[in-house]
């Protein structure tokens, strides 16, 4: 079969674009089924030759029924499909990520400002060759469609030869549902089509109406501050407080009182860590979460954001970074300091006895953290300035990385300074991060891996809390949660509430 005449019949057709898309975005796929399977012997050759087969024909088959069934608008899906493939399989590729469902999520809720520090002249290669180009055939070819009779009589044979591969496998049943997410995750086009619908319709029982807690008593009237920080990609091997062997840490470590604790987070991706941080337990429904429930119980709450990916926030002065900006002057207006810009005054200015601060911050988030820090925090040089990882030496990326936990380190001073101004109220920062982030370990990159198969990279997370001179004691805890800084916020401003868990309160009463 000549695949350069303009014209062929649609069998034909389905096969070679079925084998295009084998050779094109199946390597991921493949390089994780041979890390998995002993390929070696009879059982793995059985397995692996049964998964190629099943790919080919399991994607011509799809493509046979979007082009029979919807002739021109199945082309133009195909094409849609294979430069959405190429720029998938370039960021599987290039960053060691899995397209499951809560990858799709973060891409979903990428804004643009993020989505464009990924642009590269690779990323622009694979768009190109692996997509543009396969899409201009796709639509440029003229297909010989079948016969209704003929179309039934293909349809079948195909489905009843997956089916009887399926049944011939059945003793490796186990190992593919075991490995399903993976699998799933990296099979084009259909990790992304499958996990999209998965995403939506889970976001859609999710946008139900929040479950409001039990309401909540304010049983004194001591002045109280609550700052939780929310940081973003801070992992705490690479924070000196927690042993590293560089300083990254050079302001805390002069701060009295301030203390860490080992924790680990509920994810490896911001919307379900961020999420874990606010909600008072594990549970997967949307629950009222702490600022929410908070300001419905007479608490001033002030959340100020450089980031994104929180759950629905419903109170009034909630600041993202274009409000911020409309009111910074500096340098620091462009980084992390921002959320630190008049926030005394605002403070100052409440008439509540009982104040939560939230900063959601964004600092150590990659590709492109050499940006994330004004240049006099360059400590350690020299660092990464590409967005794929993989083309710096590790040290360029471990020395960019480092220097946006010096520049939390810093911001996270001047939150303690800033506190230590209220004389009259009790105060306490609380600093935890949405999850961690890999660095090259395991050729793995940034987060967002399925937690049960991710590095400790991605998941062991800084929990550091300062207290002033003379206040309350922490509980010698060896490890937290993120589900900790519900109770432990509750308890510091002395509110109660049915759904209280003394268990999970850092603080001594």
């Amino acid at each position: 079969m000549s695949i350069v005449k303009d014209r062929l019949k649609i069998i034909h057709f389905v096969l070679f674009l079925s084998f295009i898309n084998f050779l094109f975005f199946h390597y991921p796929f493949f390089s994780f089924v041979f890390k998995n399977v002993d390929y070696k012997s009879i059982n793995g050759v059985i397995l692996t030759g049964s998964l190629i087969v099943a790919a080919l024909v399991a994607n011509a088959f799809a493509f046979y029924l979007f082009c029979s069934l919807f002739r021109v608008v199945g082309k133009v899906l195909l094409s849609i499909l294979f430069i959405i493939n190429s720029v998938a399989v370039y960021f599987v590729n290039t960053y060691s990520i899995i397209l499951d469902e809560s990858m799709i999520g973060n891409v979903l809720n990428t804004k643009y400002e993020e989505a464009a520090s990924f642009f590269s002249v690779k990323l622009l290669v694979y768009l190109i060759f692996l997509g543009i180009i396969p899409s201009l055939y796709i639509t440029k070819i003229k297909i010989i469609y079948s016969a209704w009779k003929k179309f039934l009589v293909n349809t079948s044979l195909m489905l009843v030869f997956l089916l009887a591969l399926i049944f011939a496998n059945a003793s490796n049943w186990l190992w593919v549902d075991k490995n399903a997410k993976e699998l799933i995750g990296l099979a084009m086009p259909w990790s992304y089509v499958v996990n999209t619908m998965r995403f939506y319709i889970h976001e859609h029982d999710k946008n139900k109406k929040e479950i409001l807690l039990p309401d909540a008593t304010i049983k004194d009237s001591q002045k109280s501050i609550v700052v939780l920080v929310i940081g973003e990609s801070a992992r705490s091997q690479n924070f000196s407080l927690y042993g590293y062997k560089r300083n990254t840490n050079p302001f805390l470590s002069k701060i009295h009182n301030v203390f860490h604790f080992n924790a680990t987070s509920a994810a490896t991706y911001t919307t379900a860590g961020v999420k874990s941080i606010l909600a008072h337990s594990g549970s997967d429904e949307l629950y009222e979460i702490l600022p929410n429930y908070l300001y419905r119980n007479n608490v001033e709450v002030i959340w100020r954001t450089t980031n994104w990916g929180e759950p629905p926030v419903h109170i009034k002065d909630y600041q993202d970074r274009n409000v911020l900006m409309s009111k910074c002057k500096g340098e620091g207006c462009g980084y992390d300091e921002i959320l630190l810009y008049g926030l005394r005054e605002q403070i100052e200015a409440s008439r509540n006895n009982k104040i939560l601060v939230v900063l959601h911050t964004s600092t150590s988030h990659g590709p492109t953290y050499s940006k994330k820090y004004p240049r006099q925090f360059e400590t350690f040089k020299p660092v990464c300035n590409s967005v794929e990882l993989g083309e710096c030496s590790h040290d360029e990326l471990i020395n960019a990385y480092d220097n946006t936990i010096v520049y939390t380190d810093y911001v996270l001073s001047r939150v303690i300074e800033e506190l230590k101004r209220f004389k009259d109220y009790n105060s306490t920062m609380i600093f935890v991060s949405d999850h961690g982030e890999s660095l090259g370990e395991k050729n793995l990159y940034m987060h967002g891996l399925p937690l049960s198969i991710a590095p400790k990279e991605q998941y062991e997370i800084p929990f550091i809390v300062w207290l002033p001179d003379g206040s309350r004691q922490l509980k010698p805890n060896k490890m937290l949660s993120q589900n900790h800084v519900f109770h432990s916020v509750l308890s510091f401003l002395n509110i109660q509430s049915p759904i209280y868990d003394e268990k999970m309160n850092i603080f001594s009463r």
